[in-house]
């Protein structure tokens, strides 16, 4: 009687923890190659064509593409127009920043400790920030602030003009943007206050703490991280300033609210350098990467200290 052998089957090879995240992240690039993609095409690649053009001296029509090193640089760095507006920049976003952050706090504060009609105050705060920038600024210039007839002039019975004159029109600048955009710092602390442990307060009130004592003592120090957050945001916000002055001054009057970007763009778009205004560009952005790295390393040697 003849017998048959079966042969075993063959092991199958160990699964290795190895070949698991391999797998992983094989279907994971899968699953972001589209956006970045996206990203190269429209962010990288931008950016490095923008740091070619800032070394040559193309114009606006592409023509007169020559390599000219750091000549644009140069140039920028010893006209007295390009440090004046710089200089405005500076001065739009220290004028314009403290009374955001602050401003925000105070009206997060007065909404979340009401107890009535709360929505109608989140939208009264929050509505201006979802208007475009070309409604605010129409609004601004036919409503607020013609002389005579304006509401502030109308109001203060004054006849002071406000965007035409050089003592007042970047303080008008200011006071139009902390209008439209406190909306969105003062939701920020809204959210960070309504994260806040209610029972650390009960506490406080056991011990015979004053509003002023929790509010010193528990909800500042709370809402530390979200200062900086919206400081940082804030000053990145308002040193790419563009918007509302290019429609409602255009950079006047006598240059006295023209922003760095404003001067690019004129150097770019009226001038037709566009190699200049690629350099320049790069300067505030180098600026800007300065700021944010020092505010974070402020930020951190804080929360350092206070753990």
């Amino acid at each position: 009687m003849m017998t048959t052998t079966v042969a075993a089957p063959a092991a199958a090879a160990p699964v290795t923890e190895a070949k698991v995240r391999r797998g992983w992240t094989q279907h994971g690039m899968l699953f972001v190659a589209p956006f970045l993609l996206i990203y190269v095409a429209f962010l990288v690649w931008p950016v490095l064509l923008g740091l070619r053009m800032s070394l040559s001296s193309v114009n606006i029509a592409g023509t007169n593409n020559h390599f000219i090193g750091f000549a644009n640089y140069g140039e920028a760095f010893s006209d007295p127009l390009m440090w004046h507006s710089l200089w405005n920049t500076v001065v739009f976003t220290v004028l314009s920043t403290i009374p955001l952050v602050l401003l925000g706090l105070v009206f997060a504060l007065l909404v979340h400790n009401l107890r009535f009609v709360q929505w109608l105050w989140r939208l009264s705060f929050f509505g201006p920030f979802l208007l475009p920038s070309a409604v605010v600024s129409i609004l601004w210039l036919q409503m607020i602030y013609p002389p005579g007839y304006g509401l502030i002039n109308g109001t203060l019975g004054t006849d002071v003009p406000w965007l035409s004159d050089t003592s007042t029109a970047m303080l008008s600048m200011v006071l139009t943007t902390v209008w439209w955009t406190v909306g969105f710092n003062f939701l920020l602390y809204l959210a960070a206050l309504q994260s806040i442990p209610q029972h650390l307060y009960e506490a406080a009130a056991i011990d015979g703490a004053s509003a002023w004592h929790r509010l010193r003592s528990i909800t500042l120090p709370l809402l530390g991280r979200t200062t900086a957050l919206i400081v940082v945001l804030q000053l990145l916000a308002s040193l790419k300033v563009f918007d509302q002055i290019y429609l409602m001054t255009a950079g006047g009057p006598e240059n006295s609210t023209r922003s760095i970007i404003e001067y690019a763009y004129d150097m770019g778009f009226t001038g037709y350098r566009t190699g200049y205004a690629s350099a320049v560009s790069y300067i505030l952005f180098v600026l800007i990467v300065i700021v944010s790295l020092v505010q974070l390393r402020l930020f951190r040697k804080r929360a350092e200290v206070s753990s």
